[in-house]
């Protein structure tokens, strides 16, 4: 299957961007969430060099945010640069659960390939890229289990319509 960075713009501009005047944009190297200001009136989730796996993560960052998040630059958030020690690592983890569990229920929407993001290449060890996919796994579990979030739920369907994928079940998600 193609995936085309123009088609997940398409697709995310077409259900969110009157209900939630936010729109994808292609960015160059570094990813990052801008809100509605006095030069622009919409929000914008601007992903790196038109790689689709980093416009799928940063929408399941924009889908993990809450609406006052949705008002800060970057939602607010910390972010670690690369080089983190193993006890930031294992904190950056934590916080990265959600948005990666959101991620994979995106990509496996659209029929794209997924893996976790330890993000780490620099640091003084070597993350548990297992372990923490055993973590996303078990976040995704149990968010099928308690029923899709609205706006992951809005662009799953669109994404399944698009690219004509399967209906997520469980046994679609394979920790490898």
């Amino acid at each position: 299957m193609n995936h085309q960075y123009s088609d997940i713009i398409t697709i995310f501009n077409n259900t969110f961007f009157e209900s939630f005047n936010t729109k994808l944009e292609l960015g160059k190297d570094e990813p990052i969430y801008l809100p509605a200001d006095n030069m622009v009136p919409h929000h914008r989730i601007v992903f790196a060099r038109g790689f689709y796996a980093s416009a799928l993560h940063e929408i399941a960052h924009w889908c993990v945010a809450g609406a006052e998040r949705r008002l800060l630059e970057d939602f607010g958030y910390w972010y670690e640069p690369d080089g983190r020690t193993e006890a930031v690592q294992s904190e950056f983890e934590k916080v990265e659960i959600r948005p990666q569990a959101y991620e994979w229920i995106l990509a496996m929407s659209a029929g794209f390939p997924f893996t976790v993001s330890c993000d780490n290449l620099h640091g003084d060890f070597e993350p548990d890229r297992l372990a923490f996919m055993h973590k996303v796994h078990k976040e995704v579990m149990g968010i099928l289990e308690s029923g899709l979030p609205p706006r992951v739920k809005m662009l799953s369907e669109a994404l399944v319509s698009f690219y004509n994928t399967p209906n997520l079940c469980t046994s679609q998600f394979i920790v490898k």
